[in-house]
């Protein structure tokens, strides 16, 4: 994979949301900028260019000068922290970007002769702060252009981009999204809420919540608490997920993810077996009540006399 740093840029004056801290506003139970750093974490280093908050992930943190001077200035500023070949460069309001749209890019800007790719959104239109590029002709180009103009404050993103030899990538109608208005928030909070979503975006939110690095086969967790809720009671199904966890935390204390997801999994493979068992019995006993001690015990001896407490005698 290609070693890369990135620079979100943070530090929008969010008119369209009546000046409200964009960054720190919660899609899916987490902050627009957390989301977007999740996408990233393969980076060597991560500068943030705008006012310091609590993140999810450390940081370096800086300034544009002057503040608010816009995109070039803040890209400017970012970059002379940086030190990586390949440059991830993103705004922090995107709530749906993937680490398969980071790759995407990665490998597009990797390509011979190329300087740099970046997303395009479904009509066609280039997202520059959905890009990663070569850093050395992004340096070259920033020169260029606060030369020519005196400084970057306040000059348009495509005097950049227009510059530099440049791959597009189409990476779907989610990748680009951004939140610029309080519909466009809405908009991605009923998005996660989708049913074929929801799981995924809430699992992805506990896991950073509980500071978890571990890829859960979320199939076999459900399929489990299916078999515990039909097999034993509806209750033994969030019970038993827990025992399955904290077992597979005693299983692999000290271990990677990679272990911790395989002892998740086989924690999860007992349990299962166990309850289709508790099943079986169950449906043994309704289709053949004699085994169920009308007409014996299990070893085939005589059954105790149940007319009497005590002994059982005559």
């Amino acid at each position: 994979m290609t070693a890369y740093d990135v620079i979100v840029l943070a530090g929008g004056a969010a008119k369209r949301l009546g000046g409200a801290d964009k960054p720190g506003v919660r899609v899916g139970g987490r902050a627009l900028l957390d989301r977007v750093l999740a996408a990233c974490d393969g980076a060597a280093r991560t500068v943030v260019v705008g006012d310091r908050r609590a993140t999810s992930r450390p940081v370096v943190w800086t300034r544009e000068v002057p503040q608010g001077g816009g995109p070039l200035a803040a890209l400017d500023a970012g970059l002379r922290l940086t030190s990586a070949d390949h440059v991830l460069v993103l705004s922090a309001d995107l709530p749906f970007l993937g680490p398969g749209t980071v790759d995407a890019l990665l490998a597009a800007a990797a390509q011979p002769g190329r300087e740099g790719a970046l997303c395009t959104d479904p009509d066609g239109r280039d997202q520059p702060l959905v890009a990663a590029y070569r850093a050395e002709p992004l340096r070259r180009e920033l020169a260029l252009i606060a030369t020519e103009h005196g400084n970057l404050a306040g000059l348009p993103i495509r005097l950049l981009t227009a510059e530099l030899d440049l791959v597009r990538v189409d990476a779907g109608p989610d990748a680009a999204f951004d939140c610029d208005t309080w519909g466009d928030i809405a908009a991605a909070r009923a998005r996660i809420r989708e049913h074929g979503a929801v799981l995924d975006e809430w699992i992805t939110s506990v896991k950073n919540e509980l500071g978890i690095d571990l890829d859960v086969d979320t199939g076999v967790l459900l399929d489990l608490a299916r078999d515990a809720a039909h097999g034993v009671a509806r209750p033994a199904a969030p019970l038993t997920t827990f025992l399955v966890g904290y077992a597979a935390a005693r299983a692999s204390a000290g271990a990677g993810p990679d272990e911790a997801a395989a002892a998740v999994a086989e924690a999860s493979r007992k349990a299962t077996a166990l309850a289709l068992r508790w099943e079986a019995e169950a449906a043994e006993s309704v289709k053949s009540p004699e085994s169920a001690g009308q007409g014996g015990d299990a070893a085939g001896g005589a059954k105790p006399d149940t007319g009497r407490e005590g002994t059982g005698t005559p």
